[in-house]
């Protein structure tokens, strides 16, 4: 039996060559253990953009209309009758997952984000009420309480938003390859994921440099936290680094070459990817073995980690660089997106969308 049902106004594309439009969805009123929240800013992230555009049709085909968006935060308007943790007027949030299946060994371990039966925030199937889950471009969500996280309240909530996907995407590899004093760490692409990076690094206490194609980004680097760039299309400047680091997140997903980066790394170094190019990287099998590093990769934290990301940037003043838009330039955004116009994320006022 479907639980009964209300209408949000919403932004969906209806395929993959349309622009997101002003739409009305059907939400979930909360059964006993969710929470209803009237969402205040929504961050856009790039995976919002490739899933419109049904870029990653290979692996996440994308079921149309889509309603994008999971770097939520918002207010409670509404609790089911069995939350214990949240009330109405709390700031919270929700990032890329609303459920998962809670029995099997990664859910039990705390690693909800590698459970095979995840839900997504949006494009994944919809146990409620069928169809597709809705995201974040919308006036509210409904969400199990286990998925719904605590804001802390010093950080302001539009600049918060992307910690939900920016931020937890660099955080998590950076806290499980040990981050922190005495380590030399790269970042790689100076984004809406590596300016996160940075501040993260810097707040851990390393040694960060950062590597961008592009030699007016170097002042802002500095702003950032970084103690040194080095402009990668530079081979002088990327060999006076040669097999000097600990640890190398890489944030680009364009084509590039993966293999000057892993060379920069010492003994047991990692190179870690949380950027996703469509193409295959050349891996030289010796590039690794010479020095036992290693190449890994790295999705978003589980729910218990993303609430300590939450924490530690609510103790360390952190939130992203944003730019504040309203609903109605969302596909302006986009293409800007493309270009890399934006510093380093977009946040989109949802108090935008009551005029649609």
């Amino acid at each position: 039996m479907h639980p009964t049902t209300y209408n949000a106004k919403a932004y969906s594309a209806a395929s993959e060559t349309s622009p997101l439009a002003s739409t009305k969805i059907d939400r979930r009123e909360p059964t006993e253990r969710d929470v209803q929240i009237e969402i205040l800013f929504c961050g856009i992230c790039h995976s919002d953009l490739h899933s419109v555009r049904n870029e990653w049709s290979e692996f996440m085909p994308t079921v149309y209309p889509i309603v994008p968006g999971h770097e939520i935060v918002g207010r409670v308007t509404k609790v089911g009758s069995a939350v214990t943790k949240y009330k109405p007027g709390d700031v919270v949030a929700v990032g890329c997952m609303v459920d998962s299946d809670r029995t099997c060994p990664q859910c039990k371990a705390g690693f909800e984000q590698y459970c095979p039966n995840m839900i997504l925030t949006f494009n994944s199937p919809d146990q409620h009420l069928g169809g597709r889950t809705y995201g974040g471009y919308s006036e509210s969500i409904v969400v199990d309480e286990h998925f719904v996280l605590r804001v802390p309240s010093n950080l302001k909530p539009d600049a918060a938003a992307p910690l939900l996907c920016a931020g937890i995407t660099t955080y998590s590899p950076m806290r499980h390859w040990g981050v922190g004093k005495g380590k030399k760490v790269g970042v790689v692409g100076l984004g809406g994921l590596g300016h996160m990076a940075v501040k993260f690094a810097h707040a851990f206490g390393a040694h960060v440099v950062v590597f961008t194609t592009s030699p007016n980004k170097k002042e802002d680097a500095l702003r950032l936290g970084a103690d040194e760039v080095v402009i990668s299309r530079n081979a002088g400047e990327m060999q006076k680094h040669a097999g000097s680091f600990d640890f190398i997140l890489d944030a680009v997903s364009a084509d590039h070459d993966i293999n000057a980066y892993i060379n920069l790394l010492g003994r047991d170094g990692n190179l870690t990817l949380v950027g996703a190019p469509a193409e295959p990287l050349r891996v030289p099998a010796f590039s690794l073995i010479m020095r036992r590093r290693s190449l890994a990769g790295s999705a978003i934290g589980g729910i218990t980690e993303t609430q300590e990301m939450l924490d530690f940037c609510g103790e360390h003043n952190l939130t992203a660089d944003v730019e504040v838009i309203p609903i109605q330039k969302v596909n302006e955004a986009y293409e800007r997106l493309l270009k890399s116009d934006v510093k380093y994320r977009f946040s989109i006022d949802m108090a935008s969308l009551k005029s649609e």
